[in-house]
C-alpha cells in the first residue's frame, strides 16, 4: 500500500477527510521519518489533532501544519512528548454521537441525520423508550439475570429471569420485572415497560439511591388485586466500565473519536507520566461581587507561584449572583466583569501561558432557556475576556473532557436537592446515609445525569443522549451549591467541589492518579 493511501485509511479511521493540500504537508512530514513503516508518525499526528478539537471533520492545510510544527519543534528540543494543549480533548453536548439500542439485530446504531432542537411529539416518547432499551440490554448480561443457555436446572434456582409486565396478567407467583416509575393518577404510581403499564405498591425494602418519577427500577413482587406489590427493588445493576467497552466495541459513544488498540496503549503511557498535570475546578462565581473576585485572585496568586501551574482551569457558573432572566438588567455590567476576570488572568503570564481555562453556564446564566443541555455563554458576554485570554474555552453544560484515555464529565445543577425534594420515598440508610453517596449511586446506576421528571427538569428531546453516563466514565464532576464532597464508587471518581462564592471551597484533580485534593480559602 502506498504511503498516500496508507494516509487516507488512516484519517478516514479516525473520520476525518483530507483536503489535498493537507495531504501534501502529511505526505512531506512522513518523508522525515523513512524507517517508520507502521505509520506511528502519523498515528502521532492523528492523536495531536484529534485534541485540538477541530470545528469539521475535513481537515485543511493550516490545521495539519500547526500540528507538524509542534510535532517537529518537540523532536528537536528532544523534550516528552507531553503537552498540556494537546492532552486535553473538550466535546461540547451537541457534537455527541446519538446511539439507539436495536433490540432485533442486539446491535447500537448511530443517528448519522440532523437532530433538531424542536422535536416532533414522538421525540418525546423516545426519550423514554431509548433510556428503558440502553439499561435493559445492559442488565441483559448481569449474571442474576442472564439465563444459561443449556443449564435449565441452574436456571430455575440461580438466575432470576425479568417478566414483561404485560404477562403479570396470567401468571402467577413472585416475578422480577423492569420498568420506569411513573404517575399515570394522583397519589398511584405505576411501572411501566414496552409492553404495558402496572400499579405498584413499593412501601417496601429498597436499595441504595434516590427513587423518583422517570428512573428506572428493577422490582421483585407479586400481583395481589390488581397492584403489583414490591418485595424488594433497587436501580438496575451497574456494569464494569471494561466490560460494557468489550461488548460495544467499535461505538464512539464519548464523542472523541475512535482510537486503535495501538492509539490507546500509547496514550495510556503518557498519561501515567503525566503526574504533575492538575485540574482546579471551582463552581459559583459571581462575578458582580468584589468579595468573590478578590478571593478568586488569591486563589490564581497561589497557583502562579507554584512549580508545574495547573493544565486546566475550569470555572463553572453560576457567574452572577442574581439569575439572568427577563427581570435581569445588568448585562452591560456582567461583559465588563467578564472583561475584568480575564485581565486578572492576564496579570499572572506562568497561568496564562501555560494553562487553559474552560467555562460551563450554570443554570440560571444566559441563555436561551434552562433546558439541557445548556449551550456555551453567549459571545456578546464574554467577547472582552476572549480578548485578553484568547484560549479560553466556552463550552456547553454539561461538557465532556478527553485528558489523553480517560473520560471526565462536567455537569453544573443543583442536582441534589432537586433529586431529595422529588422523592417518592425516603433513601434507605442501610449502606449509607450520605445523600451525596446517593445522587452518585443513582445517576451512574441510572448511566444519565438527570433522571428527574422533565416537569422539573426539561431536557430537549433530541439530545438527552449528551446526559448519558454510557460507559461510565472515569470522572464526574457535580458542581453544586452543596457542600464540597468526594465519592469513588464502582472504579468513578465523583465530586462536587462547593459553592466557592458562598463556602471558598474548589478542589485541585490530579487526572493521572485520579486524585482529589478538597481546598479552600
Amino acid at each position: 500500500m502506498s504511503m498516500r493511501k496508507k494516509i487516507q485509511k488512516k484519517f478516514k479511521t479516525r473520520g476525518y477527510s483530507l483536503k489535498i493540500d493537507a495531504l501534501n504537508s502529511i505526505l512531506a512530514f512522513a518523508d522525515q521519518f523513512p524507517g517508520d513503516d507502521e505509520g506511528e508518525a502519523i498515528d502521532l499526528l492523528l492523536d495531536h489533532l484529534q485534541m485540538e478539537n477541530l470545528n469539521s471533520s475535513v481537515v485543511d492545510a493550516e490545521s495539519v501544519q500547526g500540528v507538524i510544527n509542534l510535532l517537529l519543534g518537540a523532536n528537536d528540543a528532544a523534550e516528552e512528548p507531553t503537552s498540556n494543549a494537546s492532552s486535553l480533548a473538550f466535546i461540547d453536548a451537541f457534537l455527541v454521537p446519538k446511539y439507539r439500542y436495536d433490540s432485533v439485530k442486539k446491535q447500537f446504531i448511530e443517528h448519522t441525520s440532523s437532530l433538531p432542537v424542536h422535536g416532533e411529539a414522538s421525540s418525546k416518547t423516545q426519550v423514554y423508550r431509548e433510556r428503558f432499551m440502553l439499561l435493559l440490554q445492559r442488565v441483559s448480561r448481569a449474571e442474576l439475570f442472564s439465563m444459561p443457555a443449556f443449564d435449565a436446572e441452574k436456571s430455575q434456582f440461580d438466575n432470576s429471569e425479568i417478566s414483561p409486565i404485560q404477562s403479570l396478567v396470567v401468571q402467577i407467583g413472585r416475578k422480577w420485572v423492569m420498568g420506569v416509575i411513573s404517575q399515570l393518577e394522583d397519589g398511584h404510581f405505576y411501572l411501566e415497560d414496552l409492553s404495558a403499564s402496572v400499579e405498584i405498591d413499593f412501601q417496601h425494602k429498597i436499595t441504595t439511591g434516590f427513587f423518583t418519577e422517570n428512573t428506572i427500577i428493577l422490582a421483585e413482587g407479586e400481583m395481589q388485586n390488581g397492584i403489583f406489590q414490591v418485595i424488594t427493588c433497587g436501580f438496575p445493576p451497574l456494569e464494569d466500565r471494561d466490560k460494557t467497552l468489550n461488548t460495544h466495541s467499535g461505538y464512539d459513544f464519548f464523542g472523541n473519536g475512535m482510537l486503535t488498540k495501538e492509539d490507546r496503549i500509547r496514550l495510556a503511557d503518557l498519561e501515567r507520566q503525566a503526574v504533575n498535570e492538575t485540574f482546579v475546578i471551582l463552581s459559583d462565581i459571581w462575578l458582580d461581587d468584589e468579595e468573590v473576585l478578590g478571593k478568586l485572585e488569591k486563589v490564581l496568586d497561589g497557583f502562579e507561584s507554584v512549580e508545574v501551574v495547573p493544565s486546566l482551569f475550569v470555572f463553572m457558573g453560576n457567574f452572577s449572583s442574581h439569575p439572568c432572566n427577563l427581570s435581569f438588567g445588568s448585562y452591560p455590567r456582567l461583559r465588563k466583569q467578564f472583561g475584568k476576570l480575564g485581565r486578572m488572568i492576564g496579570n499572572h503570564p506562568r497561568l496564562k501561558e501555560s494553562s487553559r481555562f474552560l467555562f460551563i453556564p450554570g443554570p440560571d446564566d444566559a441563555g436561551p432557556s434552562t433546558v439541557l443541555p445548556r449551550c456555551g455563554l453567549p459571545n456578546s458576554l464574554t467577547e472582552e475576556l476572549r480578548d485578553v485570554i484568547p484560549n479560553a474555552i466556552f463550552s456547553s453544560n454539561p461538557c465532556r473532557v478527553k485528558f489523553y484515555n480517560q473520560e471526565i464529565v462536567f455537569f453544573r445543577k443543583d442536582l441534589l436537592y432537586q433529586m431529595r425534594r422529588s422523592c417518592l420515598i425516603p433513601p434507605s440508610a442501610e449502606e449509607t446515609d450520605d445523600p451525596f453517596q446517593h445522587l452518585v449511586y443513582t445517576i451512574t446506576h441510572q448511566s444519565h445525569l438527570c433522571p428527574l421528571p422533565l416537569m422539573v427538569q426539561p431536557i430537549i428531546w433530541n439530545y438527552d443522549h449528551s446526559l448519558r453516563l454510557y460507559p461510565t466514565p472515569h470522572t464526574i464532576i457535580l458542581g453544586d451549591k452543596s457542600e464540597q464532597k468526594v465519592c469513588k464508587f464502582g472504579g468513578t471518581t465523583c465530586f462536587n467541589p462547593g459553592s466557592f462564592s458562598t463556602d471558598s471551597t474548589f478542589v485541585a484533580y490530579r487526572p493521572s492518579t485520579q486524585e482529589v485534593e478538597l481546598s479552600g480559602l
